[in-house]
């Protein structure tokens, strides 16, 4: 008779979670990002490079008492930079673009 051995099963660890004001970091206000704001309530974040759009969408509710649609995230790449003689690349960033549901506004100004 074969013996079976089982191995337990190991969960894998919740990754911690950030708290909303470090998943934020700034908002984006320009030009482009005030027109979305205003015609399809869209506003546009930087937001920490590990954060998920889950971690975007609980912090951004939590921090301006607003209920989140959807949220798109980009990773945007640095430029090459010059200074004299010397050439270097600015970092890299991430930005998100949140919709917001039908009455909700954020108001930056």
């Amino acid at each position: 008779m074969a013996k079976e051995t089982s191995t337990p099963t190991v969960a894998e660890p919740a990754a911690p979670v950030m708290p909303a004001y470090q998943v934020i970091l700034r908002p984006l206000v320009t030009e482009k990002g005030t027109h979305k704001s205003t015609r399809y309530n869209q506003y546009s974040f930087e937001v920490h490079a590990h954060a998920t759009k889950t971690d975007i969408r609980r912090a951004v509710e939590e921090l301006f008492n607003v209920k989140v649609e959807k949220v798109c995230t980009q990773t945007r790449r640095g430029k090459t930079r010059r200074h004299k003689f010397r050439a270097g690349v600015t970092p890299s960033w991430k930005k998100a673009v949140v919709t917001l549901e039908g009455e909700h506004r954020i108001d930056f100004f």
